[in-house]
């Protein structure tokens, strides 16, 4: 099947630009100039990656729409973007941002970062099977809930991606730099400070003595590992 990708740019001669270089490799494309139209594509066409310009016209940013698209969906985004500094970088992955690619781009490294996410997405689509258990420890992965001795637990969206990761990865080791790839994005693939804070967070809501962890441990200077019980391994 043929995956659509939806770009959304107020540049006319780039979206005629990237829509020759996705077609060209027979990805079926749409085209929005404005955020109000790229959210009513989105949810009319749900296509597989939306490619989003951060500066955009008629009373919109691309944060703005990368926020608002968050709400009702988790479809892929790159974000094209002339602003190359790191606050505006972040402020991308923050909106919830999977990507960015700054401007002028190169088009095979657009469409190697395109077909990264597609397969990361398809992925993501066929490991969804829900609910995984770890001992006390339940994630339904379609729902995003998680339940702890039979308890509901809120995570934020990171928190539960992480933790996914290491459900997925149950009971082996899984490198620094895989988890910060796979959470964050190849770009904080260095960052130990992010996945730090965010174990310490995870701990602090699972397990009953985050100090003395149970379920998420650490092989120091190699990564983490989801530890379950071997008599009961998590569900698949």
């Amino acid at each position: 099947m043929t995956e659509t990708i939806l770009v959304v740019d107020d540049e006319p001669r780039v979206v005629r630009l990237v829509t020759h270089v996705l077609r060209s490799k027979n990805y079926r494309v749409l085209t929005a100039a404005d955020g109000a139209a790229a959210l009513e594509i989105l949810a009319v066409e749900q296509p597989n990656l939306v490619l989003l310009d951060i500066m955009l016209d008629a009373g919109s940013d691309g944060y703005a729409v990368c926020r608002q698209l968050r709400e009702f969906s988790d479809v892929p985004v790159i974000m094209l973007t002339a602003k190359a500094r790191d606050a505006d970088i972040l402020a991308g992955f923050d909106a919830g941002a999977d990507d960015y690619l700054t401007k002028p781009f190169n088009s095979q490294e657009l469409l190697a970062r395109v077909r990264v996410l597609l397969r990361r997405s398809q992925r993501h689509e066929e490991i969804m099977t829900a609910p995984r258990q770890c001992g006390d420890i339940e994630m339904d992965l379609t729902r995003y809930t998680l339940r702890v001795r039979g308890e509901p637990v809120a995570l934020t969206r990171t928190e539960f991606a992480l933790l996914r990761e290491l459900m997925l990865n149950a009971n082996r080791v899984v490198l620094h730099q895989t988890l910060l790839t796979r959470v964050w994005g190849a770009e904080y693939r260095n960052d130990m400070d992010y996945l730090r804070a965010y174990v310490r967070y995870l701990r602090r809501k699972i397990e009953r003595d985050p100090a003395q962890p149970q379920y998420i441990l650490t092989a120091s200077g190699i990564g983490y590992m989801l530890k379950c019980p071997t008599d009961a391994p998590p569900t698949r």
